[in-house]
């Protein structure tokens, strides 16, 4: 079947079937429909929005809860409160001898010096179901919804929302006027209602990370002022009315020069209303700015992609090499990591950064890495949409290494592609400050910390499993894996059974080790003795995480063996990687603190031994993991 031909109605009823025939991974779905209306004077908008939810679970629900993001922009805020304190952490001394402390640079403590004008806030009036206003108690950024009448197991019913909102300044995701001069940046800006899972209720409040959502689909229009354009989540149903360049056919070679006239002749008291539509989401963002102007690219049996960005002279021809880059990349990508399901896709300056949203991501500057990455979000985040409170690692760290092997592509580096991960990750070792992958996004103990482990361990934990069960085997896995849990919020085990079936090899150890522990890989070279007229070496674990290894033996004349030692817990071998003469010996039993194992030739025609010369073992001490024989 043709992914990239199938329309997003039938994905959507292709994702319910799919979750109704797992009877243990039933999953909730939502429809919005928002209105909002904005006033560009006040920074502020009204808004309704319609929802039916069906309640797919086995369980009576006797209360359901909505984020309300934008209450962390208030002084005193949990995100306040836990910026500053975090701000207090030192971590080290810079180059130059100043103490480096523990901030996130965006936050700080300027959510402590707000003005009643440039907070952010979201105000519910009310919440109705099936017609019925029910009692509300408010947690700041988490409101929780007491029903008068439960929702039953397998049922459909029907929420109105009212709500206000001030847009805050620019601080963190969201906001108006950054530093780069755009106006709005507007995600987490509505009443989202909390995803209820197998786990229960994620009532996460917005202290600085991560999201989970609800599958569902959208319905918005936004009215604003004519003199903004917009760009967004899913995919604008009304292109001619507003103009802006949306409703001329795709220019593949230059920007978008289509003038306001369309919306100027479709505004109503100076307003214009925008309509967009997304299925099959579990979010949705916009932005708006007076000064964008829009880049198209038509993929060839593939989305379409906008580059929406402030119209600076300056940075016209950065933003086409954005634009242009991502044309290059995407045949790969799709390749790569399977096809991009959705009509459009659009890259919006905005925000403080990057940041991934369905069908959508704000960046704030032309970047291309940082497009890459956002961009690749577009799987661990969109499509599968895995919890990132819980699992922040299967979001940045698969996407970060996404990101490095697409940029290595472009690039035509056949280096190795990960050494920033894997420096990262033992930095951190050395300074004393891991945690553990499986640590809640918001509890650990530094930004520092959550960073590495989100981002840089992440990325080698796929990096890593290429050497466990073999770069071909990974290949197939990351296909496997999109096939089979896209739509679907998959977690940790579920990724790790996906590996185990498509390599035979058993993983469980190394979900256990690598996520739930801060133990390290060390290995080293030990004795070499003769053993009759051959060599015999002798490998130490000096670390507690236990792996397989492959250890390079070149000799003298110029051949190469290549020695490998599966590990006990495997219950099975990795493939040949190359065309190196390849040993398999017996495995190692993971108790076992040294291992032995003979080869054929003698000490004297041994020109090196090396341990992993892929370097994709995260061994913390490479430095004995290769000996040159005089």
């Amino acid at each position: 079947m043709n992914k990239l031909s199938i329309s997003l109605s039938v994905l959507c009823i292709v994702s319910c079937l799919t979750a109704n025939a797992q009877p243990d991974r039933w999953q909730q779905r939502i429809a919005y429909n928002i209105n909002v209306n904005v006033n560009v004077e006040s920074n502020r908008f009204s808004g309704v929005e319609k929802i039916d939810y069906w309640n797919n679970s086995p369980d009576t629900l006797h209360r359901v809860f909505f984020h309300l993001y934008w209450n962390a922009f208030q002084p005193n805020s949990m995100m306040d409160v836990r910026s500053r304190e975090l701000g207090k952490i030192e971590l080290g001394l810079d180059k130059d001898g100043n103490t480096i402390y523990d901030w996130d640079d965006r936050v700080r403590d300027r959510i402590q010096h707000l003005q009643p004008n440039e907070i952010g806030y979201d105000s519910t009036e009310y919440v109705k179901l099936n017609g019925i206003a029910q009692k509300l108690i408010y947690h700041e950024t988490i409101l929780e919804v007491q029903l008068k009448t439960p929702l039953l197991p397998h049922s459909r019913n029907s929420f109105e929302v009212s709500f206000n909102c001030q847009v805050p300044v620019q601080i963190r995701r969201s906001g108006r006027d950054n530093a780069e001069g755009i106006r709005y940046s507007m995600s987490q800006w509505y009443p989202k209602m909390v995803e209820y899972d197998y786990q229960g209720w994620n009532a996460n409040p917005y202290i600085a990370r991560e999201f989970y959502g609800v599958w569902g689909d959208y319905n918005v229009n936004i009215t604003i002022d004519k003199d903004y354009m917009l760009a967004g989540s899913g995919t604008l149903q009304n292109p001619n009315e507003v103009g802006y360049g949306y409703g001329m056919s795709t220019d593949n070679r230059q920007p978008s020069t289509e003038t306001k006239a369309n919306g100027q002749r479709s505004a109503v008291n100076g307003k214009l209303v925008w309509k967009f539509a997304a299925q099959n989401v579990h979010d949705f963002v916009w932005a708006a700015d007076t000064a964008y102007t829009m880049i198209k690219k038509q993929m060839p049996n593939g989305p379409l992609f906008y580059f929406i960005y402030k119209k600076v002279d300056s940075q016209q021809v950065k933003w086409e090499n954005v634009a242009n880059t991502i044309e290059k990349a995407y045949p790969y990508i799709a390749k790569t990591f399977g096809a991009y399901p959705y009509k459009n896709y659009s890259f919006i300056q905005g925000g403080d950064g990057g940041m991934e949203y369905p069908m959508a991501t704000l960046i704030k500057n032309a970047s291309v890495g940082t497009a890459i990455h956002e961009f690749m979000h577009s799987w661990y985040q969109g499509m599968m949409g895995t919890n990132e409170s819980l699992y922040p690692w299967m979001d940045e760290g698969f996407t970060t290494y996404a990101e490095q092997r697409v940029s290595n592509w472009l690039k035509g580096d056949t280096a190795f592609a990960f050494n920033s991960s894997y420096n990262s990750y033992f930095r951190i070792l050395k300074s004393g400050r891991e945690e553990a992958l499986c640590t809640h996004a918001d509890h650990f103990n530094t930004n520092y910390a959550y960073s590495v482990a989100a981002y840089s361990k992440g990325s080698i934990f796929l990096s890593q499993l290429g050497y466990i069960v073999g770069e071909d085997n990974l290949n197939k896995i990351l296909l496997e894996y999109y096939k089979a849990w896209k739509f679907r919020h998959p977690n940790a085990n579920d990724f790790v059974r996906v590996a185990e079936k498509v390599s035979g090899i058993e993983l469980q150890w190394y979900k256990e080790y690598w996520v739930y522990t801060t133990k390290t890989i060390d290995y080293a070279l030990g004795d070499i003795n003769m053993d009759g007229n051959v060599a015999n070496i002798t490998v130490k674990r000096l670390g507690l995480m236990p792996m397989p290894v492959d250890i390079l033996v070149t000799y003298k004349d110029g051949s190469r063996e290549m020695h490998y030692i599966p590990l006990s817990l495997m219950y099975g071998a990795k493939p040949a990687e190359d065309t190196v003469k390849r040993i398999v010996h017996d495995e190692w039993k993971w108790v076992d603190p040294a291992y032995s194992f003979t080869i054929s030739k003698p000490v004297n025609e041994i020109k090196s031994i090396e341990i992993d010369p892929s370097l994709r073992m995260a061994d913390v001490n490479r430095v004995n993991n290769k000996i040159m024989v005089p």
